[in-house]
């Protein structure tokens, strides 16, 4: 199975999410059935690494980002990938209007597939601290989740 994260810059919230569920399938003993990937519907960070603040946030859990580098959605990931879920509707509007047709990708958005309280994951760029850990306490929910669906599939 494939799954690719998506948010605007790919600097924040689609890479927490790639890096909690690549180490959360480690630990389910799932991580050679599955391929994670995260990207941005933007390119103003094209190579960069994950915003420090995402970074730090995400060490002081355990998770390890910092080999990842920001990259943009390509119209050859919705070939590649199963499942592109996306961090808010403004991306799942963009990922609708960037899929080629026929593509076999299924879009969704995050915590809506998961049925979490909301159904987009916070911007934490422009505010302080607590929304990074705030979008880790979202992403870890929704990536148990995930994990079940992923087991349910393979």
């Amino acid at each position: 199975m494939r799954v690719l994260f998506v948010c605007l810059g790919n600097i924040c919230r689609s890479p927490t999410a790639e890096g909690v569920l690549l180490h959360k399938l480690r630990e389910a003993g799932l991580a050679a059935a599955v391929q994670v990937d995260s990207a941005g519907t933007g390119d103003w960070h094209v190579g960069k690494a994950p915003d420090a603040r995402t970074r730090v946030a995400a060490q002081r859990r355990g998770y390890d980002l910092s080999q990842l580098r920001a990259r943009q959605v390509a119209a050859e990931d919705f070939g590649r990938f199963d499942l592109i879920l996306a961090m808010d509707e403004n991306n799942l509007a963009n990922l609708r209007g960037l899929r080629p047709a026929g593509a076999g990708a299924e879009l969704d958005l995050f915590l809506r597939r998961y049925q979490l309280a909301l159904d987009e994951v916070p911007d934490p760029y422009y505010g302080g601290e607590e929304g990074f850990e705030a979008v880790l306490d979202l992403v870890e929910q929704a990536c148990d989740s995930l994990i079940l669906e992923i087991k349910g599939r393979l």
